[in-house]
Order: structure tokens, then C-alpha cells, then sequence
């Protein structure tokens, strides 16, 4: 499986995003929110899952390793498909997916276009207990990875976005410093702020 790409940014559309690696250009789907992180002509780097289909191979990817799991996840269940899958991360996030899962919150899941009723039923039936391990607090707190593996996952995003890795590292501590409960998505965001005031 092909569990990350990171390369030049050669071209964006409005579902996927063509990076070139090792010469090669991959054209990986998306959602609007990863692709609004992404710039033509900079260094990105994606969490990708390889979709294998009789006629096609299709890589996603993602902004982190978090939504690439759900992405895994909610495929597991009969009628989603990858396509739907997608669609669901591009309307709710991941910590607000999980709490939805966990909470059986039907109207946050089907808000997500190809999702009715029964559908977010199934869902919340067969997903719960699989997230309810890693969702933590059910009131609706954000998902809190372990900080080794946050800081390294967060690290090596940064660095897959052109930055030294020393710059990335102090970022990351010192946004990790400050405070607990952080998600992956809320430090990649504030070590992002940070390293653009040393800019």
C-alpha cells in the first residue's frame, strides 16, 4: 500500500491534487479542505490510502494519519464506498465525526450528501465501539493523540511542507508547551501561525 506521498505540488483541481514523486505525477483525491493547504510549485506531503478496483487504482489522501484511518474505517461499513467516504470527511471533520459515531448523532451524519437515516443508523451501530477506544471524552472534546506520536506526525508534516526540520521541531514544542488536550489538526495549525512569524 502506498502509505504517503511527498513531492512538488504540480497542479490543483477541485477534487485532487497531481504531486510529482521521483519523477512521476500522482493524482491523488481529496477533499476541498486538504486542498486548500496545498499550494502549486511547494513541497507537500499527504497520508494517502490506495483504493484497488477491477478497472482502477485510485490514491486518496489526507492532511493527517487521523482521517486516513477514518477514511479505512467508514469504508468497512456495507455501502460506503471510498467516493462516500470522502464526502463524509469533506463535510465533518474528524474529531466532529467521531463524536457523532460515539454520541449517535444522526443529524451531524447526515448531513453528509448520499448519507440518509438508515444509513447514519448503520454507521453509529458498527462504528462506535471502534472509535469510542481513540474518541476519549464523549461530550464532544476533540480527539487527543499521544504526544510522542502527535509530535512526530506533526514534524514530519511540516517538514513534507518545505520546513527545516530543527524550525518544524521547535514549533511543535513550543505549541505542545503550552497547554494539553491538542489534536493533530490544532498543533499543525498553531506550529504553522508560529513558523510564519519567524518568516
Amino acid at each position: 500500500m502506498i502509505s504517503s506521498v511527498r513531492g512538488e505540488i504540480l497542479s490543483i483541481g477541485l477534487d485532487h491534487v497531481v504531486i510529482e514523486v521521483g519523477g512521476v505525477g500522482f493524482a491523488v483525491q481529496a477533499t476541498p479542505a486538504t486542498l486548500a493547504t496545498l499550494r502549486r510549485g511547494e513541497q507537500a506531503m499527504l497520508h494517502t490510502a490506495l483504493v484497488v478496483r477491477e478497472d482502477s487504482l485510485t490514491l486518496f489522501g489526507f492532511a493527517d494519519a487521523d482521517a486516513r484511518e477514518l477514511f479505512g474505517l467508514l469504508q468497512t461499513v456495507s455501502g460506503i464506498g471510498p467516493r462516500l467516504a470522502l464526502a463524509t470527511l469533506a463535510v465533518l471533520d474528524p474529531d466532529k465525526l467521531r463524536s457523532a459515531l460515539v454520541e449517535g448523532n444522526i443529524t451531524v451524519l447526515t448531513q453528509v450528501p448520499g448519507i440518509g437515516r438508515k444509513g447514519a443508523e448503520r454507521l453509529t451501530l458498527e462504528l462506535r465501539d471502534k472509535v469510542t477506544a481513540l474518541a476519549g471524552p464523549t461530550d464532544g472534546s476533540p480527539v487527543v493523540a499521544a504526544p510522542g506520536v502527535l509530535r512526530a506526525e506533526v514534524v514530519e508534516a511540516l517538514a513534507g511542507l518545505g520546513f527545516p526540520a530543527k524550525q518544524a521541531e521547535q514549533a511543535v514544542d513550543k505549541v505542545l508547551s503550552e497547554g494539553d488536550g491538542h489534536t493533530t489538526s490544532s498543533v499543525l495549525r498553531a506550529a504553522l501561525a508560529t513558523l510564519g512569524r519567524k518568516r
